[in-house]
């Protein structure tokens, strides 16, 4: 395998110290930031849009033919075209409204994207107070420690991440997994994904998300070994950045997990 080029790699360090440098302000403002709600119903604080603008200041300095995108920063509603080689897909609390309620599991989640793909990942872990990081050329760490999914044959015990679907031509599929295995629903997609890669979890499936969800977590898992399956149209390379994207629906896991993943959930064809 070739070496990764210096252009990665000084991205990538710089990915791991502006999301650290967040980190106190999240710890700080936990339970404290006052909110409001955004049109599409989900919820800001201004600790979202602060550490928005935090990391993306820090990185556009470094790094200012790079384009950014987060949920809060787009200064559009339209779909804006990726074309730089190299991009980057933020979400800033993910989990905002546990954040604003004083319940740990959010995470801030930083993607570094190559020509639309995502090729690493850094996600800081409230909870745990844990950096997670890591991609496909590189490995994953849950820390210092290099980690990879599960990839046992699924059993009652297994662990899924799971969000209740928005579409009720869905609840055939949400209730196969739920009577399959013990379910997490933490309030965090990113974490789901994340806790997936590094172990915590044998697997996950949503209905609900958006790419900025997914981004950071998408390279941690392949990091370590793990397949993410999109259900409902493939979503990589990431081709243009739309605040108004559909949601997405997948399922992941490692190889026997996302098989057996596969198995259960059917998505309904639209014909």
């Amino acid at each position: 395998m070739p070496m990764p080029s210096p252009d990665l790699l000084n991205r990538i360090e710089a990915a791991k110290r502006a999301v650290s440098a967040q980190t106190e302000l999240l710890h700080r403002e936990f339970g404290r930031a006052e909110s409001k709600w955004k049109s599409d119903g989900t919820r800001v604080t201004a600790i979202d849009i602060a550490i928005s603008e935090n990391i993306f200041n820090e990185l556009a300095a470094l790094f200012p033919a790079d384009q950014f995108f987060s949920e809060e920063l787009a200064n559009t509603d339209a779909a804006i075209p990726v074309i730089s080689r190299f991009s980057w897909v933020l979400d800033p609390i993910d989990g905002t409204n546990n954040f604003a309620l004083g319940i740990p599991h959010c995470a801030i989640s930083l993607g570094l994207c190559e020509n639309g793909t995502p090729v690493y990942g850094v996600v800081y872990d409230l909870s745990r107070r844990t950096l997670m990081h890591g991609g496909p050329e590189f490995g994953t760490f849950d820390g210092e420690r290099r980690v990879s999914v599960l990839n046992i044959a699924p059993h009652a015990e297994s662990i899924v991440g799971f969000h209740r679907p928005f579409d009720p031509a869905l609840l055939p599929a949400c209730n196969a997994v739920l009577g399959q295995f013990k379910i997490r629903g933490l309030g965090s997609a990113t974490l789901h994904l994340a806790y997936t890669a590094v172990g915590l979890f044998d697997g996950c499936v949503d209905f609900n998300v958006k790419i900025w969800d997914l981004a950071a977590a998408i390279a941690l898992l392949r990091g370590a070994g793990g397949e993410i399956r999109f259900l409902n149209g493939e979503q990589l390379p990431m081709r243009t950045f739309d605040l108004k994207m559909g949601r997405i629906v997948y399922i992941a896991g490692g190889p026997l997990a996302l098989a057996r993943l596969a198995e259960l959930v059917a998505f309904p064809s639209k014909s």
